[in-house]
């Protein structure tokens, strides 16, 4: 589990509620049944009508990425590369296929397949490229419904604050009742303008982090797939793919190359 998603929304939501009990505030004004449910189910109306219901089921799905703790070991993906043009330069092409069954990147596992199969470098070049591109583009639209949750989620808050006020206005023949009435209209601003800025935009952002990861993973597999179809030195290869990686990440790559890719 990615536990600074976890952290985070316990230390949001906890540090918010709080600082109102702090302030002598008691627990249950802060809940609204008809506040939550303007506020929530005027969101999701909303998402649903810009992005329709086939987008609307990968939320749950979604949310788990975002909890998911995925690691893209850079470092290990180069060094494979390198074993694998080795072993193509020494044995063959065609030798690459006993390794196959150890290679769990999809990606590398189907490009390699391609490579052996004789699949020319324009048509590779063009596949394995669309595979990201198609991947970034179901990416970017996950991202874009928490984003769009996190527009429509202080509007219908300010909906919700306003039909309360309207009751409000509606029953000023009882002035002690006044008060109450008022801040119960505004939980839902609270309501809309908390959850996009503790739940929906922070778990949008998450997305987008675990996006470029993943994207910067297979498009270094793209680049080293290509490299070894024009089978290229495997050193050679090493140092291209080192450009990928963040400073940090080149000091901690181990090997005879190591000392050059800093420099």
């Amino acid at each position: 589990m990615d536990l600074s998603t976890l952290l985070g929304l316990i230390i949001g939501f906890a540090c918010v509620i709080s600082a109102f009990l702090i302030e002598g505030g008691k627990i249950g004004a802060l809940f609204s049944l008809s506040a939550l449910l303007i506020v929530l189910g005027g969101t999701a109306g909303a998402t649903t009508i810009s992005f329709g219901l086939d987008n609307l089921k990968n939320i749950p799905a979604l949310i788990a990425i975002a909890f998911k703790n995925q690691k893209y070991d850079l470092n290990e993906l180069i060094r494979q590369f390198v074993a694998f043009a080795d072993q193509a330069r020494r044995e063959g092409i065609l030798s690459l296929e006993n390794s196959l069954e150890h290679v769990d990147n999809t990606l590398l596992k189907t490009g390699l397949q391609l490579i052996i199969d004789g699949i020319e470098t324009p048509v590779f070049r063009d596949l394995l490229e669309n595979q990201v591109a198609y991947m970034e583009a179901r990416h970017e639209r996950g991202i874009a419904m928490f984003e769009a949750a996190g527009g429509y989620s202080p509007t219908m808050g300010i909906i919700g604050t306003v039909m309360g006020l309207v009751h409000v206005l509606a029953s000023m023949s009882s002035p002690e009742t006044l008060a109450p009435a008022i801040a119960v209209a505004f939980i839902a601003t609270l309501y809309g303008i908390g959850l996009a800025n503790l739940l929906w935009l922070p778990i949008a952002a998450k997305l987008k982090a675990k996006s470029s990861e993943e994207i910067l993973y297979h498009s270094l597999t793209v680049e080293g797939l290509l490299s070894i179809q024009e089978k290229e030195n495997p050193n050679f290869i090493r140092e291209k793919l080192v450009a990928f990686l963040s400073p940090q990440s080149m000091r901690n790559l181990k090997g005879p190359m190591k000392d050059e890719a800093e420099a």
